[in-house]
């Protein structure tokens, strides 16, 4: 048990009814997972609002409550803290409830559109071979050390957050990535954290069902580096236009990579095959086993985090050169036929521009590239057209279909996604709603030496449908269905 004074420090409080000087078991922000001698945080979110539940919290056992309006009937012997912001204050009164553990780590944050999973996840990967204890707080994943938990969201609520990193601690870990979402940021989520560093990687076209506007997604970006303490670091991507932007009113040492600009990490690709990547970082040659240009400034983040963290600039090239691919990011296999399908989580139009560019790079045009792909429903409907527009114009044939139509009708997402198919490539595309047919469809199609996409749900082993979770996983289903045809 902790002291709700101790556990309430540096929050802005506006009133309180009752005691701080009261013990407290556990904090929470969902009243049914409150107990005895509990906090209950109110949370106002976006499918309802925790106000509404501050009865059945006191119901359940809570003593304290925190709230931004104190409600109508006040509970005898509950005490009340009025906040201006009850998301702001969650974050330090998590924070302070776990003993403040991000500052006894070193935890590095990295945000943008695309990039952020495989920068972290790699990291994690690098910092392990060089024999440190790591943490992981990813969208595929959660890791303790070798401890994997599994992943609900890209940025964690702070109450998970900082669990997770009270455990790392007590396990020994010395350094934690962590994907920063701009949802994370927005809600405050990352507010009370101490951070070593924070990494740009892009930004483009995302999560414009939350944010209204694209200036308001990069402002949101732009907040978690103006947070960072003059202590930390700020490495970003200066061919990106908005990577100035980020820059613009840090107090951390502002740094940047690039392949285009002068940079202070900068890199050369010099060779690109399926098989990896020969480039020169910081007039040093290495080969590394990851694909395409998006990867050559997802690995140079690497090295200049890595170099900034302490490490040895030529055992971080070493080590970069042992990495392997994170699951569902441009993840493939060959099959008896030499057909190559890959699997990859692009699910924005610049992911999926990306990817397309390098498989079209790489390959001889002797073979087709046949890609499927599908968006999300219940979330940003303007860049349906888009992704349809750019699959059309840079594949051979495209298969549009399913994603995680979630609650909407799929057939109703697949027919916005086709306005965006220009009449040049109208023969190219056919629409099939059921993913795992629009796959089986690819594989018939493919003849040897072809290859096949599966873009948008990555390292997702599920389909969400009408707010139910199948089992599906786009890799497993393709060797299959590969296996099953005798190719």
């Amino acid at each position: 048990m902790i002291v709700l004074r101790e556990i309430v420090y540096k929050v802005s409080i506006e009133a309180v009814k009752g005691s701080t000087d009261i013990a407290i078991n556990a904090i929470d922000f969902d009243s049914r997972k409150i107990g005895s001698n509990d906090l209950f945080i109110a949370i106002r979110g976006t499918q309802s609002n925790g106000h509404d539940f501050i009865n059945k919290a006191i119901q359940q056992g809570a003593t304290a409550v925190v709230c931004d309006t104190f409600p109508a009937e006040i509970a005898e012997g509950i005490t009340y803290i009025q906040v201006k912001d009850t998301n702001k204050a969650l974050a330090f009164i998590a924070a302070n409830f776990y003993g403040n553990p991000s500052h006894s780590l070193k935890l590095v944050g990295i945000t943008g559109t695309n990039g952020k999973t495989t920068i972290a996840s790699l990291l994690y990967q690098l910092f392990q071979k060089a024999g440190h204890k790591v943490g992981l707080l990813s969208t595929v994943k959660i890791m303790v050390a070798d401890t994997e938990y599994k992943a609900t969201h890209t940025t964690p609520d702070s109450i998970t957050i900082n669990k997770y990193l009270r455990e790392m601690v007590d396990n020994g870990v010395t350094h934690c990535f962590m994907e920063v979402s701009s949802h994370g940021i927005h809600q405050q989520r990352t507010e009370a954290l101490q951070f070593e560093g924070g990494v740009f990687t892009n930004l483009s076209h995302d999560h414009l069902d939350y944010h209204p506007t694209f200036s308001e997604y990069r402002d949101v970006k732009k907040s978690f580096f103006d947070h960072l303490p003059k202590s930390a670091f700020a490495l970003v991507n200066i061919d990106d236009k908005n990577g100035t932007v980020m820059l613009q009113n840090t107090t951390a040492r502002k740094l940047t990579y690039a392949l285009k600009s002068y940079a202070n990490y900068r890199a050369q690709i010099l060779e690109s095959q399926m098989s990896g990547l020969l480039m020169k970082i910081n007039e040093n040659e290495v080969w590394v086993r990851l694909i395409g240009t998006f990867n050559a400034y997802n690995l140079l983040a690497i090295y200049g985090t890595a170099v900034e963290l302490g490490l040895d600039s030529f055992d971080v090239l070493r080590l970069l050169s042992e990495l392997e691919s994170v699951s569902g990011r441009f993840q493939y296999i060959v099959s008896n036929e030499k057909i190559t399908a890959i699997v990859d989580y692009a699910h924005t139009p610049d992911a999926l521009e990306n990817v397309l560019k390098t498989i079209n790079d790489i390959r001889t045009k002797n073979e087709q590239l046949i890609t499927i792909v599908g968006c999300g429903g219940d979330r940003d409907k303007t860049k349906r057209p888009m992704m349809a527009n750019i699959a059309t114009t840079l594949s051979d044939k495209v298969i549009i279909t399913s994603d995680n139509p979630r609650t909407e009708d799929p057939e109703t997402i697949i027919t916005e996604m086709e306005k965006g198919v220009e009449p040049q490539n109208f023969k190219k595309a056919v629409s099939i709603t059921d993913r795992k047919q629009a796959i089986k469809t690819a594989c018939q199609l493919a003849q040897p030496n072809d290859i096949i996409l599966i873009a948008g749900k990555g390292h997702e082993t599920y389909q969400e449908i009408n707010g139910v979770r199948h089992d599906f996983d786009d890799m497993q289903i393709v060797k299959e269905l590969l296996i099953q045809l005798g190719k």
